[in-house]
């Protein structure tokens, strides 16, 4: 797998990414825009305005000419918004590339944005967010992280809030596409069997093709986001009390940001933790004293800072909650300690090279793994790079991590059950 990259006049990045296998493909537009690029009074646009851009552009009118337009030619799409980024893609046979990229760069380009639209639209981003609210194993990471970065646009919740999103209208997504949807801030990948197998068409021809749908984005001066000051000085705790017949949490530690080259050692600590059938937390906390149904471990890396988190759902009483919290910090402390094998390391190594061998089987897998890398760190590293890298990845590198990390002035939890403040009163999960 060898990816292209190519720059058009205006500024925008393209990757062309031929797999030589099956004749389909993903086309994935990301921008650098997403909720921390937002503040008080329009958090939420930036997920917003992806719902609007399939509402209707100039070209093709509404929602069912859009759909209808790419499920005629046999494809699939969706749009996603995180808190630094933002993608648009389809999946679709590579014979109707032209198609596409028509319909891609239409939607994001030229988005009607009419207010007819947006009013309506208002009343559907409200019903997701109650959507949310219901599902605290998602709500509970969006708590997590607005404890870690209260005060920063990096804790908003990236749905936004009803009173913001009612606020809005056809000036405040202009305003916003302004300041960030420019040719400078974006990456366009195509990633899929382009040109193998006897198929005529060439990386030029893609690139062409690409060149006349984009020749029109205009560049702009870049919005920055608001850098993220951390300074906490002793546990955190962060409750919300929910009728729910499975409490669940997160408990985790402040790290680092993604330019930072330790977060190889940090997937492999996460993996040793928290990151399958055998890992540790799954063994310790699940199969011998069956406190929870799911636990993983993972960390979210962001270009100033980034945290490490175990997330777990728990049976309601809060004894074994607390157990369960102490069980996990054990695993920790073991260790930052210096408790790790080689054999672990080596087998926790070989499970973080086949997930990522195994996820490229999909073409949007492909585009998502090069392009997020290009777009949030102008850099190109392939699957084969990155194995190599965890491959590499020594004990006492995970030991010296995780004795750096660890550490109660780090440590912060979010919870969601049928608790009160006062039922953890007095708790003592430090490390």
């Amino acid at each position: 797998m060898k990816p292209r990259t190519f720059v058009l006049k205006n500024g925008l990045q393209v990757v062309l990414i031929d797999t030589k296998t099956f004749p389909t493909m993903t086309t994935l537009l990301l921008i650098g825009a997403g909720s921390r690029y937002e503040n008080g009074k329009n958090n939420g646009i930036a997920h917003f305005f992806e719902h609007m851009a399939f509402k209707g552009s100039k070209k093709y009118p509404n929602s069912f000419v859009i759909s209808s337009t790419i499920e005629g030619k046999g494809g699939i799409f969706n749009a996603f918004t995180s808190k630094d980024h933002t993608g648009y893609w389809i999946k679709s046979p590579v014979d109707h590339f032209e198609t596409v990229i028509d319909v891609v760069a239409d939607m994001v380009l030229n988005s009607k944005l009419d207010p007819v639209e947006i009013e309506k639209e208002k009343g559907v981003i409200k019903e997701e967010i109650n959507m949310y609210e219901d599902t605290p194993q998602r709500k509970v990471g969006e708590m997590f992280e607005s404890l870690l970065y209260k005060g920063n646009p990096l804790g908003f919740d990236i749905a936004g809030v009803k009173e913001t999103i009612d606020s809005f209208d056809r000036t405040t997504f202009t305003d916003y596409i302004k300041n960030l949807y420019h040719p400078e801030n974006a990456v366009l990948i195509v990633a899929g069997g382009l040109a193998g197998n006897g198929r005529n068409n060439s990386l030029q021809d893609y690139l062409k093709k690409i060149g006349e749908k984009f020749k029109n984005w205009k560049s702009g001066k870049r919005e920055i986001f608001l850098p993220m000051n951390e300074s906490q000085s002793k546990p955190q705790m962060l409750i919300k009390y929910k009728k729910t017949e499975q409490a669940h949490f997160c408990l985790g530690f402040r790290a680092f940001s993604f330019q930072d080259n330790r977060k190889y050692a940090l997937n492999v600590l996460a993996m040793i933790l928290g990151g399958g059938m055998s890992s540790r937390l799954f063994m310790e906390v699940r199969e011998k004293r069956g406190l929870c149904y799911y636990i993983s471990t993972g960390a979210e890396l962001y270009g100033d800072v980034g945290n490490f988190v175990t997330q777990a759902g728990v049976t309601i009483d809060a004894s074994k909650v607390k157990e369960a919290i102490s069980t996990i910090l054990k695993e920790h402390k073991k260790i930052s300690s210096g408790g790790v094998k080689e054999d672990e390391l080596e087998r926790v190594k070989e499970l973080l090279k086949g997930r990522i061998l195994l996820s490229l089987e999909d073409s949007s897998n492909v585009a998502s793994f090069i392009g997020t890398k290009k777009l949030l760190q102008d850099k190109i590293e392939t699957p084969e790079e990155a194995i190599e890298k965890i491959m590499a990845v020594k004990s006492q590198e995970v030991i010296a991590l995780a004795k750096e990390l660890f550490v109660n002035r780090g440590l912060n939890l979010a919870l969601i059950g049928p608790f009160k403040d006062s039922d953890f009163a007095g708790f003592d999960f430090t490390i």
